[in-house]
């Protein structure tokens, strides 16, 4: 074995260590919000209103998180198609962290009256801008770094940024939540989770200072092949794959914040379950999601992306009945077992993913035009999809037409992957001579 070659998988290793944690940071952040809004957000922002308005209130300042996600792809693509992944990534890092400790900081509606929920709108959609810049740049370091023929693996890792950010942000506020009491967590203890993120920006800064540039962004500047203005390079050439990228999601996107944010809501408030138990569940579930999303990676580099993301869509569609079904028995076991296999079925889509959509644009847009893709989603699925779920639930009184929503995701998706494009070919050569220069 060369130095070369050693020396490049050092690299790939930094790159997809600094992915993983990157990621991970940066999805701790963006759930502890969602968590929050389920559990006590509507009274300490919103109060004097319904129940059911608060929670909407709750849910609708979540969303607007996730309408500033596509802006901080456009954002962050052009500057990490324009500049490099790397030095875009440690701006995102510092971003998210900077909205995620001031949220902890922020006064409630008790102290400054209505600037309270204005305030958190204001870091809630900094948020959104950073994880929107965060995804693209992730995917693309490790998968860069990565062998051919073992792409859908190498782009799976820093997916794992979700289940651990879920697991962490889980983590800290279960462990909080038992430290302080329900009064206390209320109180000031939900303030607790939001302030240690400083503590994790210290680590995400140290680990990616020492990640090497991907190479193939390097062989793009050496061959001058960067593009001036990747936003409009990637609406002009690719508008159809941005379309279907986010499309594509929806089955994997609506779903995953009805299984890991209204669940709160539906299971506490409406079927009288205790939160910490709910909490335990999803740990379990995310626990699971570090084997299941790098497997279902892999798979997809064996039996291609297409199939293993398409079972994962009608899994979802098959599952939305049994789901509430489990969850409206009361059982602890069987509640369980709904959360569990509902997370499993995400990662069966999650996994291949981001290869699945990376791939398909052009080397010198990839940065753009997936992020674009991937965080438009967000607006047309994840945002709305605990709003839409609430609101059914007010106006019908059951779960029914909820899994009806479900299905109705799955076959969105199912239509949006059939009309996909294929890959957009090989990945821009790299040649030896560029990944010693990057190393």
């Amino acid at each position: 074995m060369t130095v070369q070659e050693v020396t490049r998988k050092q690299a790939a290793r930094r790159a997809t260590v600094a992915s993983v944690v990157g990621t991970t940071i940066e999805w701790y952040d963006f759930f502890l919000y969602g968590t929050a809004a389920a559990l006590v957000f509507p009274h300490l922002f919103f109060p004097g209103q319904s129940a059911f308005a608060g929670i909407l209130a709750a849910f609708g300042t979540q969303f607007v998180g996730f309408v500033a996600r596509p802006v901080g792809a456009a954002i962050f693509g052009h500057f990490g198609d324009r500049i490099g992944r790397k030095t875009t990534l440690m701006a995102t890092l510092f971003l998210m962290a900077f909205g995620t400790v001031l949220i902890g900081l922020l006064p409630t509606w008790q102290s400054i009256g209505v600037a309270a929920p204005v305030l958190l709108v204001l870091l809630r959609i900094i948020q959104g801008i950073g994880v929107g810049g965060e995804w693209g740049g992730s995917v693309l370091l490790s998968m860069e770094w990565g062998k051919e023929g073992r792409r859908g693996l190498s782009a799976s890792w820093p997916q794992l940024g979700v289940p651990l950010g879920l697991a962490l942000s889980t983590g800290v506020v279960r462990l909080t939540s038992g430290l302080t009491g329900s009064a206390g967590f209320a109180a000031y203890g939900w303030r607790i989770p939001f302030i240690l993120s400083i503590v994790l920006i210290g680590v995400g800064v140290w680990v990616r200072a020492r990640v090497v540039e991907s190479p193939e962004f390097e062989a793009m500047r050496k061959g001058q092949k960067v593009v001036k203005n990747p936003i409009l390079e990637a609406i002009r050439r690719q508008p159809r794959q941005i379309l279907l990228s986010a499309l594509v999601r929806t089955s994997e996107q609506a779903p995953f914040y009805l299984f890991i944010t209204f669940v709160l809501t539906y299971a506490v408030k409406h079927l009288k379950l205790d939160s910490n138990s709910i909490l335990d569940d999803t740990l379990i579930a995310a626990a699971l999601g570090l084997i299941s999303i790098p497997v279902f990676g892999r798979l997809s580099d064996r039996f291609g992306r297409r199939k293993v993301y398409g079972t994962g869509i009608v899994l979802t569609a098959l599952f939305a009945f049994p789901y509430f079904g489990l969850l409206n028995t009361g059982n602890a076991l069987l509640v369980a077992v709904a959360i569990i296999i509902s997370l499993a079925l995400h990662d069966m889509q999650y996994g291949p993913q981001a290869a699945l959509i990376a791939e398909g644009f052009d080397a010198d847009i990839r940065y753009t035009g997936a992020g674009l893709g991937y965080q438009l989603a967000s607006v047309v699925a994840g945002g709305p999809a605990p709003l839409i779920a609430a609101a059914l639930l007010a106006h019908y009184g059951n779960s029914t037409a909820i899994s009806v929503y479900i299905i109705t995701c799955a076959a969105v998706s199912m239509a949006a992957l059939i009309l996909l494009p294929r890959a957009a070919g090989a990945l821009a050569g790299t040649t030896p001579e560029a990944v010693r220069s990057a190393a």
